[in-house]
């Protein structure tokens, strides 16, 4: 199985491991998670990051999941990124994150191929037209006022 390491800014990792709980609730409690604070060095992020690591089996591929990519976070998760056993995305979001949960039961470059085409469909240009074959309702005299109970 596949660990999933999520480094964010604070406090967006410990938020995106809850709506993971709230989708699944049984597979939260297995994500590693890092908050960076606003004031935190590199250095102590990277410390902070190792601390969360080394609680880890040694036999599990890792995918560490960023949210910017050339910030901080994801500066310190290249660090981390060694070896075969081990990768990284950046740009995190709730469908790459809840794609990566779905299906980290395989191998890691298709869990990393999941998540990556999670957050890409995931982002869905939506417009203020109507419904597909729906006519917007013209706004005339009492009509304007009318409300759906």
């Amino acid at each position: 199985m596949v660990s999933l390491f999520i480094i964010a800014h604070a406090p967006l990792a410990s938020a995106l491991r809850d709506c993971v709980a709230h989708v699944f609730p049984s597979e939260a409690a297995d994500i590693l998670t890092l908050d960076v604070a606003a004031d935190w060095s590199q250095a102590e992020v990277l410390a902070q990051a190792q601390l969360q690591l080394d609680a880890l089996p040694t036999d599990r591929e890792l995918l560490i999941l960023t949210d910017l990519f050339g910030a901080t976070p994801c500066n310190v998760a290249t660090q981390l990124v060694q070896g075969a056993r081990v990768r990284m995305v950046s740009g995190v979001s709730v469908p790459m994150l809840l794609r990566a949960v779905t299906y980290r039961h395989e191998p890691l470059a298709a869990v990393v191929a999941r998540a990556v085409a999670g957050g890409t469909q995931g982002v869905i240009a939506v417009g203020s037209s109507a419904p597909q074959n729906q006519q917007r309702r013209a706004t005339h005299g009492q009509d304007q006022h009318h409300h759906q109970q």
